[in-house]
């Protein structure tokens, strides 16, 4: 049995503590900016139906666009095939999420959103039109119109090997309705994320005022629409919400999601971290997957058993390890509101929007960021949504689905959206840089209660073709 190079035994919970302190909590000493950096993962798609993706071809066309945009910072898997180029001068990186079949355009944090989706408007037509030339094409949606097709294959590399693994190992713990059975959905599936700067005055406020504001975000948001069968609870708006809490990463309820407490102080977030689960680790360069553990009952175990990936019998062997508090390194949580180690706050709920609005999600996190009292004031005094006798946490999950409950006043919900939006554009009025317009579309959303997913499924309806849904979700005007 393979044993990779070990480190001290556990430590007391006083060394985890100091770990999450380092991590997470040291970064925010220091004034916050209005620094925003945005994250648009894009479903590649074959334009011809029915036919997967050809990954030689995706590769050429990424290779053509790296030739008008050098991006001089890469990184190839182990088969040799560039997943990642990086320009340092702007910061912006192009990569493939997951698998080949997902872009991601990640950009260098900018104060101006405007100046972040310029860069965006010169780099998407250059890679449409390289795509095109081969027969593909990307799209903004939340789930690849080729997913049923596609090759399921994760990039290969120690990371996205380790992950899929982990992922497809749910069987052990239980079958449904625990779990469902898309184990390989981070290959299909696709989000627009933001990352905004906090301190340690503004985190747990912002938590908690956005953690409120998530079934609203599904109203405007959601566009990920996923059959889950009769057994799975059908047709959900956003569906992503479910691939992830019914995959092994909602194993641990603190894991995903939302919070189902409020956080008073960073020691309530302290503690709430150590409720999470840590799944995977490295030593000696290798990825190491186990069943995933709580972070205080991770650090009081003397060995861990996991499993790592063996490149010479090309099968996963298994191994064991000492755990150490330094292994919150590797906590991997997928909160709705996520702390990350550079000192902001990532917004992971949202699904990669039609591409002519992909903007529209950063403005109304960054203008309700400016906002924060007087948002979580009008969430504590909602009636559209709340004080029906369900928490955030159901909401989300009642507003995320097909068919929504009669109890709700569609005249009354619409007013409470456009306030929201009223108080998002007031704050981006404060950041001076004239970024309202990109909250257009969310108006028009709230005026008629419509999201990109129900519009998605009523163009079905009406017999219009999935690709063509995909082709006009694609259209950057």
């Amino acid at each position: 049995m393979e044993q990779p190079v070990q480190t001290p035994p556990a430590a007391p919970s006083a060394a985890l503590r100091a770990a999450i302190d380092e991590r997470f909590f040291a970064p925010l000493d220091r004034p916050r900016t209005r620094r925003a950096g945005v994250e648009l993962e894009l479903p590649i798609y074959n334009l011809a139906p029915g036919e997967p993706n050809d990954f030689d071809s995706i590769h050429a066309a990424v290779a053509d666009f790296l030739a008008r945009f050098p991006f001089p910072e890469t990184a190839l898997d182990d088969a040799g095939a560039l997943y990642r180029a990086r320009d340092p001068a702007t910061g912006d990186e192009l990569s493939f999420d997951c698998s080949f079949n997902t872009l991601e355009l990640s950009f260098g944090p900018d104060e101006s959103l405007l100046a972040t989706r310029e860069r965006f408007r010169r780099y998407y037509p250059a890679l449409q039109a390289a795509l095109g030339a081969r027969g593909h094409a990307l799209t903004g949606m939340g789930i690849n119109p080729r997913w049923r097709e596609n090759v399921a294959e994760p990039i290969r590399n120690g990371r996205y090997r380790m992950l899929l693994h982990h992922l497809k190992s749910y069987a052990k713990y239980g079958g449904a309705p625990r779990f469902h059975d898309h184990p390989d959905f981070g290959l299909f599936s696709c989000a627009s994320q933001v990352q905004l700067d906090v301190d340690e005055a503004t985190v747990t406020g912002a938590i908690n005022a956005f953690n409120a504001l998530e079934p609203f975000k599904a109203v405007l948001l959601a566009n990920s629409p996923f059959d889950f069968g009769p057994a799975g609870g059908g047709w959900f708006l956003c569906g992503r919400d479910r691939l992830w809490s019914r995959s092994l990463h909602g194993h641990n309820p603190h894991n995903c999601g939302m919070y189902g407490v409020a956080l008073r102080s960073l020691a309530d977030l302290a503690g709430y971290l150590e409720t999470t689960s840590v799944y995977c680790a490295e030593r000696g360069g290798k990825y190491l997957n186990f069943a995933p553990l709580p972070l205080r009952e991770y650090v009081r175990r003397d060995r861990i058993e996991a499993e790592c990936w063996d490149p010479a019998a090309g099968a996963h062997r298994p191994c064991s390890f000492a755990p150490s508090p330094s292994d919150v390194a590797w906590l991997r949580p997928f909160k709705f509101e996520d702390l990350t180690a550079r000192g902001t706050l990532e917004f992971r709920s949202v699904c990669a929007q039609p591409v002519r609005d992909a903007f529209a999600p950063a403005a109304l996190h960054a203008g309700l960021m400016e906002e924060l009292p007087a948002l979580a004031a009008l969430l504590a005094a909602d009636t559209a949504l709340y004080g029906h006798g369900f928490g955030p946490a159901e909401l989300r999950e009642l507003l995320a689905r097909r068919v929504r409950p009669a109890f709700f006043d569609p005249g009354a919900l619409r007013a409470r959206l456009h306030r929201i939006l009223d108080l998002a554009e007031r704050g981006l009025a404060a950041r001076g840089f004239g970024e309202s317009p990109l909250l257009a579309p969310l108006r028009r959303r709230a005026d008629t209660l419509a999201n990109p997913a129900l519009e998605h499924l009523a163009r079905l309806d009406a017999g219009e073709s999935p690709d063509a849904v995909a082709a006009d979700y694609g259209a950057l005007d």
